[in-house]
């Protein structure tokens, strides 16, 4: 890899390495507003897989000549700042927001990887890959809908916000690093591609809000 390519590698594994650690931090924190205890169980499992794919990201970085605190650093106030305007009020804003907030954001991720030499592209698709909270986000949400119908309105709100939240981060995180804006701009090729990247990422959205029975 040229300089360039590798301190855009190792800013993206900076990145998602301090996503995973926020992850793991909310997952937590999410937990203790499910309604069961195996609710409860099931987000505090999730929550340990975040943490296992941030050791992960955490070596790479080292065997890459990095410190890993100081690569997350520059990506701190970004991400922590969709968090804090985000920050869920009921156990089904958590989930939604997991679902799809997350979601989007890992797709923006994919997308970047897909850019990537190996060994790091097959890392970071394995630490974005899905834990379990797709499916149990999907069936909690679905049948708290079917159950309140009402609900449904009200979270389809939550979700376009989060849309535009994630956006706007993903938008910060890029501005942070100007290697991460000229990978991408290489790998989409021009304009064109990084519409097509866009349609991409917001088509997948669509189809998840539709999967937890919510308008896009």
């Amino acid at each position: 890899m040229t300089t360039v390519e590798t301190r855009a590698v190792v800013d993206l594994l900076g990145v998602l390495a301090y996503a995973e650690l926020t992850a793991f931090d909310r997952l937590a924190e999410d937990a203790r507003l499910a309604p069961t205890l195996d609710g409860r169980a099931a987000l505090a499992r999730m929550a340990a897989a975040e943490i296992g794919h941030h050791d992960r990201l955490a070596r790479r970085l080292v065997e890459l000549g990095a410190e890993p605190a100081a690569v997350m650093a520059p990506f701190t106030r970004a991400l922590d700042g969709f968090h804090e305007g985000t920050r869920p009020r009921t156990w089904l804003e958590g989930l939604v927001k997991a679902y799809v907030g997350d979601g989007l954001a890992a797709d923006f991720y994919r997308e970047i990887a897909g850019f990537l030499p190996e060994p790091d592209r097959s890392l970071i698709l394995e630490v974005l890959a899905d834990t379990g909270h797709a499916d149990f986000a999907v069936r909690e949400v679905r049948a708290a809908i079917a159950a309140q119908p009402t609900l449904a309105g009200r979270l389809a709100l939550w979700g376009r916000r989060l849309v535009g939240e994630a956006i706007s981060q993903s938008q910060a995180v890029i501005a942070e690093r100007d290697e991460l804006a000229r990978l991408i701009l290489a790998g989409t090729g021009d304009l064109t591609g990084i519409g097509r990247l866009v349609d991409r990422i917001t088509a997948a959205h669509t189809e998840r809000m539709r999967t937890l029975g919510l308008n896009p």
